[in-house]
Parts: C-alpha cells; sequence; structure tokens
C-alpha cells in the first residue's frame, strides 16, 4: 500500500493551521502541525517529512532561518507561506533554499497543487521516465546519482541539493550542450503551466553554481546565454 506524503506546517496561526491541515488531509495527505522552529526540530527526528509549509513570521527563530538550515541539513521541498508578498521577500526565501512560495491570503486549493507538483517531482525521479538515461552521470569529474538523488564531486565529496537543485542539475545534464529559455527550464523541471515566481530559474541557477562552479562569478559549467536562457557546457556521460 502507498504511503500517504507527510507535510509538515510550520505556523503559529492558530486559525490557519486549523485550516490547512483540515483540507490537506482531506485530500489525502498525512499532516503535521507545530508552532515554531524548535517543534519543527523534534518532529523531523520522529517522522519521515516529505514537505514543509512554513510560514516566515513565527515566534523564537524566524521562518527564513529555519528555511536555510532545511535546505542545507535535509534538502526536505520547502513551501514559504507568508502575509509578506513583496517582489524583495520572494527572492530571499528562493535564496534561503525553499522550492515555491505563496502569500497569504491564499486559496487551500493552490496550496495543495503546488504541492503536489513539488512531490511529483521529488519522488519520480526525472531521468527515470526515460528508459534510454542511465541512473548514474558524470560530467567534469562529477557524480549524479538520480536514484538517490545524490551529487558527488570529483573527490567523492557529497554536496547536497535541494530538491529545486537537484531537479535543475538534472534537466541541464539531461540536456547538455543545448541553449535552454528560462521557460523551457520551468517547463523541464516544474511542468508546464507551473505558476512561479519569474526569477526563480535564476535564483536556482545562481545557488546550484555557488555549488558546482569552481568561481560562481565565472562560470564554466552553467553559461548564462545574451538572447535570454543558460547552457550546461560540460560534456554529460553515463557512469
Amino acid at each position: 500500500m502507498k504511503r500517504s506524503p507527510h507535510i509538515a506546517v510550520v505556523e503559529d496561526d492558530r486559525e490557519i493551521s486549523k485550516l490547512v491541515s483540515r483540507f490537506l488531509t482531506e485530500h489525502g495527505l498525512r499532516v503535521s502541525v507545530v508552532s515554531d522552529g524548535r517543534a519543527m526540530d523534534r518532529l523531523l527526528a520522529l517522522s519521515r517529512i516529505d514537505l514543509v509549509v512554513l510560514d516566515l513570521m513565527l515566534p523564537g527563530e524566524d521562518g527564513l532561518s529555519i528555511c536555510r538550515r532545511l535546505a542545507v541539513d535535509s534538502g526536505i521541498p520547502i513551501i514559504i507561506l507568508t502575509a509578506r508578498g513583496s517582489d524583495t521577500d520572494r527572492i530571499v526565501g528562493l535564496e534561503m533554499g525553499a522550492d515555491d512560495y505563496l502569500p497569504k491570503p491564499f486559496n487551500p486549493r493552490e496550496l495543495l497543487a503546488r504541492i503536489r507538483a513539488i512531490l511529483r517531482r521529488s519522488e519520480a525521479v526525472p531521468a527515470v521516465h526515460r528508459t534510454d538515461m542511465p541512473s548514474r552521470l558524470g560530467f567534469d569529474g562529477w557524480k549524479l546519482d538520480l536514484a538517490l538523488r545524490r551529487l558527488y564531486t570529483p573527490d567523492r565529496v557529497r554536496v547536497r541539493l535541494t530538491s529545486g537543485e537537484f531537479e535543475l542539475l538534472v534537466a541541464f545534464c539531461q540536456h547538455p550542450q543545448q541553449i535552454l529559455t528560462r521557460d523551457q527550464l520551468l517547463d523541464l523541471t516544474r511542468g508546464r503551466g507551473a505558476n512561479v515566481f519569474d526569477r526563480s530559474i535564476d535564483i536556482q541557477v545562481s545557488r546550484l553554481r555557488r555549488k558546482i562552479e569552481t568561481d560562481p562569478k565565472d562560470p564554466k559549467l552553467i553559461q548564462t546565454v545574451r538572447t535570454g536562457g543558460y547552457v550546461f557546457a560540460a560534456e554529460v556521460h553515463a557512469i
């Protein structure tokens, strides 16, 4: 029997957390609600969490700090849910490692749709859907294990990637030395019709460069194309 995805809702507003929990549960998801970062840490220590819905305005440790910790330590997908909906706030949230951003007030159905989209990407390894694609790829000495969703440096050190960074790197490795526009990258990583903040791809590219480039300011692997988009310049091969 397939396990129901387990969603952690980190929200100190009881009315919102109750609404979200009831709606997601009615649609087949398992939901745990906590009100701050400490309670979230206890939940993560006891349970396997598939996605975190995270408010920014929390007592104690703020949501951005929690988001940064989760992105570095766990790689669990994150949707930021907050009343702070300016472009600057969205950019900061994505820079901290969030996969998506939904400002309050919000439609619960839109939250559910975004959760499902992210779970589809994290549960189903993109390359495995193609029978002609190997489960492990190499580029410039690096190794990308699609089955385990892990990346290793040429020195065999594991580099932790967020869900969004992993999907982006897979898209590049599946289309090496091809110019990919931002819209194409959104389609490859988030699915057609994705309602995603325009700067999200640029931010994910910037974060990924910091992890795989020798000099992120002078990138050799992920190169910017003046006409709009990016090209993965490395040769990709099966391992």
